[in-house]
């Protein structure tokens, strides 16, 4: 029987501000099995980035656990936890972050010549015509669609064959038909690739189209209601 990919235990996060002493997160515990896709969701101020920046290994917790793969995260210092993301993990954001001053070929491999590939220029363009942007290749992200940018940042995220992706409201800068096509296409290569997917998203359809989903409230994981695990 397959192992989980993702094991968090006791999550608490804490942080002090002018006012004191502040608990984004408290004892958040769950696991998730290879290929499984979860839906974290809760109002603005829930917890919800900041509990996806922990899991990634780029926030520490106060308290508590996360395993990827087996590998206990925050028993490694920073170039280990680093290398980690490099091999297993994939990201995509909600404002792309690609590298204004790279074309989209350059912004897909770069990843890849991070691991010392020798074949960066052709994965990253065959990965690029998967998604649709094989005559896109040369363009910088100035010219290219919202849509358009979110792909490539698809395409940088797959391209390393990541174990776990990590996506943080991936259609929040796009308008209501791109957002559809772009998540169409996410599921898609979540499948074809075999990748865990976590998913923070507001937008109730899209969670819904996940195996299942994580609801915080104030830090907290808390039970989801009927109405929201079903399609409106």
């Amino acid at each position: 029987m397959s192992q989980p990919i993702i094991v968090v235990e006791r999550l608490t996060k804490r942080v002090k501000d002018s006012t004191g002493e502040l608990t984004i997160l408290q004892d958040i515990d769950f696991a998730l099995m290879p290929r499984e896709s979860v839906a974290i969701v809760g109002a603005s101020g829930s917890g919800k980035s900041t509990l996806l920046g922990i899991i990634a290994g780029l926030d520490t917790p106060s308290e508590g656990t996360v395993r990827l793969a087996g590998q206990d995260l925050f028993a490694l210092d920073e170039d280990a936890r680093a290398a980690v993301r490099a091999e297993k993990v994939g990201f995509v954001f909600q404002s792309f972050q690609l590298m204004g001053n790279l074309t989209a070929l350059e912004n897909v491999m770069l990843p890849l010549e991070l691991q010392g590939r020798r074949d960066a220029r052709k994965a990253a363009g065959e990965m690029l015509h998967r998604v649709g942007l094989g005559e896109r290749l040369h363009h910088y992200p100035k010219v290219l669609s919202g849509g358009e940018q979110q792909r490539v940042a698809l395409a940088r995220a797959f391209v390393v064959q990541p174990a776990l992706l990590l996506a943080d409201e991936p259609t929040g800068s796009l308008d209501f038909a791109t957002g559809e096509k772009v998540m169409d296409l996410m599921f898609e290569l979540n499948r074809e690739r075999g990748t865990t997917l976590v998913l923070v998203t507001h937008d109730r359809q899209i969670a819904a189209r996940c195996d299942r989903q994580i609801r915080l409230e104030a830090g907290r994981v808390v039970p989801m209601e009927p109405s929201e695990v079903a399609l409106p």
